[in-house]
């Protein structure tokens, strides 16, 4: 398999990685919209093109595997590039994936190319663990929690009050709700119970600290609704403590069974994870091999992971599978 990775941030790096450990596939190329001499990628003797000549690899490439964000990039490229190639990307903006679909299917159908969204984590794995589970325990309660981990866009957001010069935002759960959902009890938890917000701020010279703090625990959409918590340090100290991307978080299910409803069950999914970014190529890269063996099987249009057979991510044959895993 010949893979093309459109931007090369935290994400395509990690996905320059993920193909390293894969003996079935390989890099064909790297684009990016910056000036290629400037990007110095790992792979030898793979070349880095300018995003205007992407259209010139077609046919040299399986899969394109976009890199962008989820705010302006992936809903704009995702369905242009599906009229050129196969395409993946990690679209996590929840509330807007069904209209991404629909832009990406329609794209994807008209030229006969195979598409995958919100490939990742969470979207992603999260996502289909929910699916077995509530097709497993019908009657019951769905829990998700996240963390900790760094949120790259809660940190975006603490850089851009007046007064700050960097920082970093973890979200934490919070224990206690994580033991009660664990317990089986099904507890209403609000926003607040269920996670904390922990910031590491490096405050420009002379800048009001307290008014940074008031300013990111009241800002609605980011901060308002949770327990925030703002420490103030140096750029060396956040620098040498908080330089990774760490994340990971958990899935809940609760549930009764038995005629009288009177079993409880608890499913649980949980994820711990050195690198959010590497951890979301890796599961990229496998849903990469299921998408080229479905355009070759003649299946075209968007798909989401809950569409895609689980054998289809291995590179193991169906006959490995039921000696090994099954």
């Amino acid at each position: 398999m010949k893979i093309g990775i459109l931007g090369y941030g935290n994400l395509g790096r990690g996905i320059e990685c993920a193909i390293r450990q894969n003996e079935d596939m390989e890099l064909a190329a790297v684009f990016t919209r910056r000036n290629p001499e400037q990007v110095n990628i790992l792979t030898e003797g793979v070349q880095v093109y300018s995003v205007n000549d992407i259209k010139e690899m077609q046919g040299k490439i399986d899969v394109l595997i976009l890199c962008g964000g989820s705010a302006t990039d992936l809903p704009e490229q995702t369905p242009e590039y599906a009229k050129y190639f196969n395409v993946i990307d990690s679209f996590d903006t929840h509330a807007k994936i069904p209209e991404h679909f629909e832009k990406v299917d329609m794209a994807a159908r008209e030229s006969g190319h195979t598409a995958l969204i919100s490939c990742g984590w969470d979207p992603g794995m999260f996502s289909l663990n929910r699916l077995y589970a509530n097709a497993v325990l019908p009657d019951g309660n769905d829990y998700t929690f996240w963390g900790k981990g760094v949120s790259q866009g809660h940190s975006d957001a603490i850089r851009r009050v007046e007064g700050v010069k960097d920082g970093k935002q973890y979200t934490i759960p919070i224990e206690d709700a994580l033991e009660a959902v664990r317990s089986g009890s099904n507890p209403e938890l609000t926003t607040r119970q269920k996670h904390l917000r922990e910031c590491f701020v490096v405050a420009e010279e002379g800048a009001d600290l307290k008014k940074i703090e008031e300013t990111i625990k009241n800002m609605p959409n980011y901060f308002a609704d949770y327990e925030t918590v703002v420490h103030f340090i140096s750029q060396e100290e956040l620098e040498a403590e908080h330089s990774g991307i760490p994340h990971g978080g958990f899935v809940f299910r609760t549930g009764v069974t038995g005629w009288n409803k009177e079993h409880n069950n608890v499913i649980e999914y949980s994820l711990k994870l050195d690198s959010n970014p590497e951890f979301t190529s890796s599961v990229i890269i496998a849903y990469a091999r299921a998408i080229n063996r479905l355009h070759k099987e003649g299946q075209n249009g968007c798909k989401t992971v809950f569409d895609i057979a689980p054998a289809y991510l291995s590179p193991k044959s169906g006959e490995e599978l039921r000696k090994h895993l099954l």
